[in-house]
């Protein structure tokens, strides 16, 4: 029941966004996911650690479900991006991998300030 209640309110928010913000939102929640990730492998709390690189590997699958099934070279290679953060996620948690997961916070930052200015830019040409 909670989970339906949950999943409802989550289609009703995101249909509030554009899907410009909503693939912002889902870097900003990568970044939160991989960290308590990482919190939690310093804590030794390996339940916390797997519940947290679920939900950043949920989020890798979302940015691969999203993208334009366009042919082009930045679709191959954000797809590929993905697949290989997902990867390092399984990794990471195989190995109880600090160093891993700060690999892939830093480029999530990479990608989710390339987006803002990439977004920003098409706003002010329009």
């Amino acid at each position: 029941m909670k989970q339906c209640a949950y999943q409802a309110y989550s289609q009703n928010q995101a249909g509030v966004y554009s899907p410009e913000k909503l693939i912002e939102m889902l870097y900003e929640g990568l970044l939160k996911f991989t960290s308590l990730a990482k919190r939690a492998i310093i804590n030794d709390d390996m339940e916390a650690k797997a519940k947290w690189i679920n939900r950043s590997t949920d989020i890798f699958i979302e940015l691969i479900d999203s993208l334009k099934d366009d042919g082009s070279q930045m679709t191959a290679y954000l797809s590929g991006l993905y697949m290989h953060q997902i990867k390092t996620l399984n990794q990471a948690n195989i190995n109880n991998s600090t160093q891993e997961l700060d690999t892939i916070i830093h480029v999530v930052k990479v990608l989710l300030e390339t987006w803002r200015e990439e977004t920003s830019l098409a706003y002010e040409v329009a």
